[in-house]
């Protein structure tokens, strides 16, 4: 089936791909390298730009900036997928009053970016009189608003992905068109479209980062009023560097959670067939 849809690359194509990688190698080597030389060179190495991280009270206070971190993500995680859902099933319906609402309200947050989005709700929004917005549910409604429009348009596809079929079965048994969305199409559409939603709950918990221009007290946040301290020679490097880390590795435990999920989950898929087959 691989011939038939592309040619099989042959020894000459193969021993070049492979030069190719061992320069692309060797060139991301060498350019993290020269910035690693050029870091040690301008003394961010140094004990005097880490000492700031050993106090227990910086710490303590990194502790707390990821939790208001992972607090945000989880909101406009959870906001995200149930906005996501309801938009995608009112792009599908029948309903033209509900359809092209629907419609538009997905084209217009997708193509707001975010941090407008976040400066509207947090600036925008008290200077014409509503009271009690906070940095928090600034960063959670624009995180919710952008990344709920995106799912919307990924669950939509899934589902209209589906064999036709399905959705036709389902109504000869009597089922509504909203039963059969809900529990027919809904459930393949999700797994199908799991990495997708897998790589925008990651885009979420980055996008969380830029809560810091509206003084949301996040992780980048306190990484830049640590790089502020001169007393310590300013470790703005440093600094940015460990909340660099911390996102990193809140990502990967996300991305490894996601796929334990799938995993799971195309186990119990599995286990079903085998069970349908053997009654069959």
């Amino acid at each position: 089936m691989s011939s038939v849809l592309f040619d099989v690359p042959g020894p000459k194509t193969r021993t070049r791909n492979v030069y190719l990688n061992i320069i692309t190698v060797i060139v991301a080597v060498g350019i993290i390298a020269f910035i690693l030389y050029r870091f040690y060179e301008s003394g961010q190495f140094t004990a005097k730009k880490w000492e700031i991280f050993t106090f227990p009270r910086v710490q303590q206070m990194f502790l707390t900036v990821i939790g208001a971190t992972l607090k945000a993500f989880a909101v406009a995680a959870v906001g995200s997928l149930i906005l996501g859902v309801l938009l995608a099933f009112g792009r599908l319906s029948d309903n033209k009053w509900v359809r092209v609402p629907c419609y538009w309200f997905t084209e217009l947050f997708r193509a707001v970016p975010l941090l407008i989005l976040m400066m509207i709700m947090y600036y925008g929004l008290p200077s014409v009189g509503v009271k009690g917005i906070t940095p928090f549910l600034a960063v959670v409604v624009g995180l919710i608003l952008y990344n709920g429009s995106v799912l919307a348009e990924a669950f939509r596809a899934g589902i209209e992905s589906l064999p036709k079929g399905q959705r036709e079965a389902g109504l000869a048994m009597g089922l509504s068109k909203g039963q059969v969305l809900r529990i027919i199409l809904l459930p393949q559409a999700v797994r199908s479209m799991l990495p997708v939603i897998i790589a925008q709950l990651v885009v979420i918990l980055k996008d969380t980062a830029l809560g810091f221009l509206i003084t949301y007290n996040e992780i980048i946040y306190y990484a830049n009023y640590l790089g502020s301290q001169g007393q310590y020679g300013s470790p703005v490097v440093p600094a940015f560097m460990v909340a660099a880390v911390l996102y990193v590795g809140m990502c990967l435990i996300l991305s490894g959670i996601a796929k334990l999920v799938e995993s799971k989950m195309s186990s119990r898929v599995k286990i079903v067939k085998v069970k349908v087959g053997t009654a069959g």
